[in-house]
């Protein structure tokens, strides 16, 4: 069944979410965070066994050793307690030894992990299928999947097993490092012959083929794993929705919003996040605030994120009014902004040329504790430079070092771009030497501004002389670079220049667009040069520019 028929069995209609909840409350995976007095009362529990008599069994320890363990963070109070067991003669069984493994592999450790094998096989115990999707899983997660992989193969070599949490951890691994295609390979080579393939390895490979927007073959599998009567969960549908709302397919992703809630499957949070978000990209605020109705309406609580994106596309459409009313209300119900809370109000200020207000929210979330980063600068310092108030513009960006935020390439582009087109080239220049010699790579879009303001400011030749430069040193020049070169030249009235130039882009591989054209064209009417300009208006027309 093709792709494009399969999308029409999706249910849909002209509401992107036609759906009713059934009964049951929506259900959150969310981590629970354990309060520090359990945890306090666990090391006590283990303290308390360490001096009871008789020793009790090490199946107690090893419980409360592996309830710490599943705690982030308490890594190496588990190490610190097993080292305790051992200074009472209390030997550790495999069990103990395996989630040891677990927490040096969190830490890092891999050669302390393996030396916890190297222990196992040394007190003549048989490590377990557990202790081994152990170490694959450590290995995975510290990035070193073709160590793992190794692994597999040497200890399969030597008769033993790994089940499906090991080779989940192997697909996990690889889709991590990027290699999709070898995680695929993976589940087929174990399809039916190791173990029984599972939802968490479909999930895992759909989510990293929607992160790679190859959602086609996302939607092959996740109709396979259908075929092969394996449930997907919220992980599998959230993949999707991600996927075809970052492909542009929103009303494809929409409707695995329905589908799931017909299967009984209940969106959390990441499902609504992401599609909210979607939504206020394409500028439809209106149907994403109301699908943050809805996701309230089912109890699930929206966070900051989810109202991030809703100013966001407020912003997005000039609603810069309404999306600073989210931003108020927000704080009254008890969700607090966070810094990119106030960076995207401070950009929709900006954007709508509404620099005092931006400066004022600036001046509110300094005072309410929340530390502005470079994205934050750098949003206030490009609407300050392109309102003209250079001056305020520099003043922030010394207040940037002050706090430990380092001017970056984006900062200085806005001043330098602020500086040129004001007719300040020369400080311009100065301004790209002394950020040269401060470490801070420039950027093609430095260049064209510099290149541009030089062109303007009648420093054709030093603009010409950054050109040819930036060719001799191999940077790969836009269309856009082109075409301000070709401007000053025209400007100049150096017409065989601008042809030499026009030439040269395409031998270079750079097809000229309609604005090189109408650049040399405009400027040879406007000298008379009438036969050359109609010359080139009938290769426009050629080349379908006109």
């Amino acid at each position: 069944m093709s792709f494009t028929t399969r999308s029409r069995l999706i249910s849909s209609s002209n509401s992107l979410f036609s759906f009713h909840f059934l009964s049951k409350p929506f259900s959150h995976s969310l981590h629970q965070f354990t309060p520090n007095y359990i945890i306090h009362d666990a090391i006590s529990s283990f303290h308390n066994l360490l001096h009871m008599h008789p020793t009790p069994s090490i199946v107690q320890f090893n419980n409360i050793l592996a309830f710490l363990a599943k705690t982030k963070n308490h890594y190496t109070n588990v190490i610190s307690l097993s080292d305790r067991l051992e200074f009472h003669g209390i030997t550790p069984d495999v069990a103990t030894l395996s989630i040891l493994i677990n927490c040096y592999s969190h830490l890092g450790q891999m050669n302390f992990a393996f030396s916890m094998l190297g222990k196992i096989l040394k007190m003549g115990y048989q490590p377990t299928t557990i202790t081994l999707n152990t170490l694959v899983n450590g290995l995975c997660l510290n990035r070193k999947v073709s160590e793992a992989l190794h692994f597999h193969d040497y200890v399969v070599a030597r008769g033993f097993h790994f089940n499906q949490a090991g080779y989940a951890s192997l697909i996990n691994g690889l889709c991590k490092i990027g290699e999709t295609r070898a995680a695929m390979q993976m589940l087929r080579k174990i399809e039916g012959k190791l173990v029984k393939l599972n939802e968490v390895m479909y999930s895992t490979i759909i989510d990293s083929l929607c992160k790679d927007k190859c959602v086609e073959d996302a939607y092959e599998l996740y109709f396979e794993m259908i075929a092969k009567r394996i449930s997907p969960s919220v992980v599998t549908f959230t993949s999707l929705i991600y996927g075809f709302c970052i492909a542009g397919q929103l009303k494809v992703a929409s409707s695995f919003l329905n589908e799931m809630v017909s299967k009984n499957i209940y969106p959390d949070v990441c499902t609504f996040t992401i599609l909210v978000n979607a939504l206020c990209r394409e500028g439809n605020v209106k149907e994403a605030k109301n699908l943050l109705v809805l996701m309230m309406k089912e109890g699930v609580i929206p966070d900051v994120v989810v109202y991030n994106s809703l100013m966001d596309g407020y912003c997005l459409v000039k609603e810069v009014n309404k999306a600073e009313h989210v931003l108020r209300t927000i704080s009254r119900m008890g969700v607090a902004p966070d810094v990119w809370s106030y960076n995207i109000m401070i950009k929709g200020y900006c954007k709508m040329k509404m620099i005092n207000e931006a400066l004022s929210l600036f001046n509110e979330m300094c005072c309410d504790g929340i530390a502005p980063n470079t994205v934050t600068y750098n949003c206030l310092i490009d609407g300050l430079c392109k309102s003209g108030r250079i001056s305020h513009a520099r003043k922030l960006v010394d207040e940037m070092h002050d706090n430990g935020q380092p001017a970056d390439i984006f900062t200085y582009n806005s001043l330098i771009n602020a500086l040129c087109k004001n007719h300040l080239v020369d400080e311009a220049i100065a301004l790209v030497k002394n950020i040269k010699d401060h470490g801070i790579i420039l950027d093609i879009c430095t260049y064209n501004v510099l290149i541009d303001g030089l062109c303007k400011g009648g420093q054709l030749k030093n603009a010409h002389n950054i050109f040819k430069d930036l060719l001799t040193k191999g940077y790969c020049l836009s269309i856009h670079t082109y075409n301000i070169m070709i401007h000053g030249f025209c400007k100049d009235g150096l017409f065989d220049e601008s042809e030499a130039l026009l030439s040269k882009m395409e031998d270079d591989g750079i097809i000229p667009d309609a604005v090189t054209y109408e650049t040399i064209v405009r400027a040879l009417f406007h000298k008379d040069e009438n036969e050359k300009a109609e010359k080139l208006l009938r290769e426009m027309f050629a080349r379908g520019l006109l």
